[in-house]
């Protein structure tokens, strides 16, 4: 249980700010080009969302089994998991609404998650480090 909710809270100490200047600071006007806001966004209903995520993807990571162990086992959830997110986020969105831009909204998300993934793979990677 330690090790969940080490991860959990790991999750939300580096998505929640590389979201947040992502989002919000560095890239706000291209994103408000894309249509991605509509009015202000709800900053504690996102943390909150991260939050529940995080929770989720630790428990999850723990019935996670390849055969790999370490930072590599970390690697192949996270890939998988942000893979998830890609379609069910980023591809979701085009999908549904007219996107301006739509190949260069595709792009900036793609990097966005694979940074998110990326470094949570890492937090996972330490958290469980030894214990596969």
């Amino acid at each position: 249980m330690t090790k969940i909710l080490l991860a959990a809270t790991g999750y939300v100490v580096v998505v929640f700010p590389l979201a947040y200047v992502w989002h919000l600071g560095l890239f706000k006007e291209k994103y408000e080009a894309f249509g991605y806001f509509e009015g202000e966004p709800n900053i504690p209903l996102g943390l909150a969302t991260i939050v529940i995520q995080g929770a989720a993807l630790s428990l999850l990571y723990m019935f996670f089994h390849t055969g790999s162990a370490g930072l590599a086992r970390a690697f192949q959830f996270a890939g998988l998991v942000g893979l998830f997110f890609w379609t069910s986020h980023v591809l979701a969105l085009v999908a549904k609404q007219d996107v301006p831009n739509a190949g260069s909204f595709i792009a900036m998300e793609t990097g966005y998650l694979v940074m998110q993934f990326g470094l949570f793979a890492l937090v996972l990677g330490l958290v469980h480090r030894g214990a596969e």
